[in-house]
């Protein structure tokens, strides 16, 4: 009897069969393809919010200037990006977070009334050609202004 028992114990093996494998290998794959353009979706809109959080830093940057240094606006103005970084409004060697371009120029126009009608940066990756975003072609004003991508 005690033989039997013995021999009965052998025999069952532990384990998974090739079914069961293959059972949770689907399940994983559907997971993930669910989960994967979801994740790249995520991924795009934090990099159009970091870029446009730059703008708006720039943005911000210029009407301190604009406050600090001219007082009131009564005439159309414009202030360069190197106006910003020599006098300490913003900080030299500023990037554009998606890309990892360095920001090497710009300008700001602002009408009389103080609005801002035109935005302009031109960008460098390395030894590449300059990129030149300009509103309202590449970057849409109100992203400028209010520091969110719509």
């Amino acid at each position: 009897m005690l033989i039997k028992m013995m021999n009965r114990l052998k025999k069952e093996e532990k384990g998974f069969t090739l079914i069961e494998l293959l059972a949770v290998i689907v399940i994983l794959a559907v997971i993930a393809a669910i989960a994967v353009p979801y994740i790249l979706g995520v991924i795009d809109k934090s990099k159009a919010s970091a870029d446009a959080a730059t703008y708006h830093q720039i943005y911000e940057a210029s009407r301190l200037y604009i406050t600090a240094e001219k007082g009131d606006i009564t005439a159309d103005i414009t202030v360069g990006l190197s106006t910003l970084v020599d006098g300490g409004y913003l900080p030299d060697g500023l990037v554009i977070p998606s890309t990892k371009a360095k920001i090497t120029a710009g300008e700001l126009k602002f009408s009389s009334v103080g609005k801002l009608t035109n935005f302009e940066l031109t960008t460098k990756v390395g030894s590449a050609t300059p990129v030149i975003l300009k509103t309202p072609d590449d970057i849409a004003l109100d992203t400028v202004i209010s520091g969110t991508k719509n």
